[in-house]
């Protein structure tokens, strides 16, 4: 990763412009051209530096939910749970972890009441009790490269 690729991650970590070329608005921020800034992107996400792009929604203000939800899975059943889990499209990460509670994952819903129904529809077609840690509260966690 080189400097304007540094650049870049801290720049959009910022914001993204709407607008109606927002990687040329973005580009010209960063002293670019818009076909560079996409190229670079293109380049830090098929080298795996970005695991995504994307927009980061905030469910609430938009009358969803988020919630984390872990589960505790023996080792000879966590890829049929796994792959069950990841089945339901409210369902953003599942993650496999060295505790008694194995599996972590995080459900974004459309309704707030939408969490317990999807946590008992994966408990149904799991077998396995789905454990709800609602967010108390939110944290903002940025990465800032040196440039």
């Amino acid at each position: 990763m080189d400097t304007t690729d540094r650049d870049i991650i801290n720049d959009l970590q910022g914001g993204f412009p709407l607008s109606e070329r927002p990687y040329a608005e973005a580009a010209a921020r960063l002293g670019l051209t818009e076909d560079e800034l996409i190229r670079r992107l293109d380049d830090l996400l098929e080298k795996g530096a970005l695991t995504r792009f994307a927009p980061m929604y905030h469910a609430e203000r938009l009358g969803g939910a988020l919630t984390l939800a872990a589960m505790k899975i023996p080792a000879d059943e966590f890829e049929r749970v796994a792959g069950i889990v990841n089945g339901f499209p409210e369902v953003a990460h599942n993650y496999a972890r060295e505790h008694e509670f194995n599996m972590w994952f995080v459900l974004a819903t459309e309704t707030p009441q939408r969490i317990n129904e999807v946590i008992g529809e994966i408990e149904k077609a799991t077998g396995y009790r789905v454990y709800n840690m609602p967010k108390l509260e939110e944290f903002f966690v940025g990465l800032r490269f040196e440039a």
